[in-house]
């Protein structure tokens, strides 16, 4: 506080127009922020900042002794279904004092007012000398402006602070280019690994060079090492490339909100994870991971991944697939927990391959299924094969469906963008059918249930009695 208030004394002294507080672990992303922060003509106003959380650094509510209350008010305006400029009664983090109007003179982090009686907390004690200044604070969420770690809980050590501010920097990175560091700081290097994994598999359309370097330099950041696998393009095969390797589709196969067929996107997809599993079963790979190009990562991802993988191992769990990143398609119950093993549950009927472990086992339980000559979607296929297809009438044309598949719980990687988000691309749904290129395809504007969010999930088909990690209690999604 006094360090705050040492700040704001300077800027008195100096004649400064504007104060800007930040604390040293906001990102602001957008250039024109203090422009368009003055613009507001406020005596305090704050940019809202994103978080990989409901948290952010306003408060719609506060109770009588000055700490958070929670609102209705709240999630409209975090989720910029509501924009504007609004009057809260908590700015904190980064903000901007306008000295230039008389009100500000009476602003001060130290000492508290005279009539202060709460906690003795910064942001609370500026908050209530706004209040007897009779200055009103404000956030403004009209555009993004920057991105800043949800904080760590107080046993979390100088590692969970790190990791957590590097989560933050790979955030920025879905939507921005990377933030470089000061020439003035010496980093040490990167050691890139493979986390004990015999290959890291990243699936990649050799003309989206745009998702590649995001993804390499994301996992860079991360220390992980990745074999670039060159996407197989469907919308490139004709239909005598198609006969020539034997790929025939499964009868009657449908899509389930269109009922249309495959499309080519869909058949490049399939080979694309196909030939990974080929190269798995040929080079002999005990443990792969296989990911795409389109996915964000949740917060501690590498150390929660490594657990996992420590714990499948010494528990000696049967296992052939595991995803990281999925759509539940079961929501009508919950799925079963493995016991003594945390964060795992039995994968029911699920979509999405944005990244799994594969076994050796598993691929080549894969691969003896003979998916080419009765091809639907991968992410159908792969349900079909751990015996939770709700369509019998797929699952019978394979005579064997014992792949051993699980789910990481909560999931570790996601998606980068949801059908009808402002950047989202599907390569595979916006395409054409795989037999006739008249008849084209775009998810994009209808708009599909398979490519949107997954809903929240009733009571009943939680898996809440999966064993929880400490990790997982530090990367809570709430407001504080």
């Amino acid at each position: 506080m006094k360090l705050r208030q040492a700040g704001l004394d300077t800027a008195r002294e100096i004649w400064a127009d504007y104060f800007l507080v930040a604390d040293c672990d906001n990102l602001l992303t957008n250039q024109d922020v203090l422009w368009k922060m003055m613009m507001e003509n406020k005596t305090i106003v704050a940019p809202m900042l994103e978080s990989r959380a409901a948290y952010s650094n306003f408060w719609c509510g506060m109770t009588s002794q000055g700490y958070y209350k929670r609102t209705p008010a709240y999630m409209p305006i975090r989720k910029q279904e509501r924009r504007g400029c609004f009057d809260v009664p908590m700015v904190h983090s980064t903000y901007l004092v306008d000295l230039r109007k008389e009100a500000s003179r009476q602003l001060a982090f130290y000492p508290p007012h005279p009539e202060y009686s709460w906690a003795l907390d910064d942001v609370i004690v500026f908050a209530f000398s706004a209040r007897m200044a009779d200055v009103q604070m404000y956030v403004c969420n009209k555009e993004t402006y920057g991105y800043f770690p949800v904080p760590v809980r107080s046993l979390a050590t100088l590692q969970d602070e790190a990791e957590s501010f590097l989560h933050t920097q790979l955030e920025v990175m879905v939507k921005n280019p990377p933030l470089e560091h000061s020439s003035f700081l010496s980093l040490p290097p990167k050691q890139p690994n493979k986390m004990g994994f015999d290959e890291v598999f990243m699936i990649n359309l050799v003309q989206r060079s745009d998702r590649r370097e995001r993804m390499l330099r994301t996992l860079y950041e991360q220390e992980l090492s990745c074999k670039v696998v060159a996407a197989v393009d469907g919308k490139a095969l004709n239909l005598s490339e198609i006969e020539s390797m034997g790929i025939k589709m499964l009868p009657g196969y449908k899509d389930p909100y269109h009922g249309r067929p495959l499309t080519k996107g869909e058949l490049g997809c399939f080979l694309s994870h196909y030939n990974i599993w080929k190269e798995i079963v040929d080079r002999g790979l005990q443990i792969s991971l296989v990911i795409e190009d389109d996915l964000r990562f949740e917060v501690f991802f590498k150390r929660r991944l490594q657990t996992l993988l420590e714990e499948v191992t010494t528990h000696k769990l049967d296992w052939d697939l595991i995803y990281i990143g999925r759509k539940r398609m079961q929501v009508d119950h919950s799925e079963k927990s493995v016991p003594n093993i945390h964060n795992l549950v039995e994968a029911d009927y699920s979509y999405w391959t944005l990244g799994y472990l594969l076994s050796l086992q598993g691929a080549q339980k894969l691969l003896m299924a003979d998916p080419l000559t009765k091809m639907l979607p991968v992410d159908e296929f792969l349900p079909v094969m751990y015996d939770k297809h709700p369509v019998s009438e797929y699952m019978g044309h394979f005579e064997s469906r014992d792949l051993h598949a699980f789910s990481a719980e909560p999931l570790l990687v996601y998606p980068t963008h949801y059908t009808g988000e402002p950047g989202y691309i599907s390569d595979t749904e916006t395409s054409v059918v795989w037999d006739n290129e008249t008849v084209t395809t775009d998810w994009d504007r209808a708009k599909s249930r398979k490519t949107q969010e997954q809903e929240e999930l009733s009571f009943e088909a939680q898996n809440s009695d999966v064993l929880q990690s400490e990790l997982e209690n530090w990367s809570a999604r709430d407001e504080l």
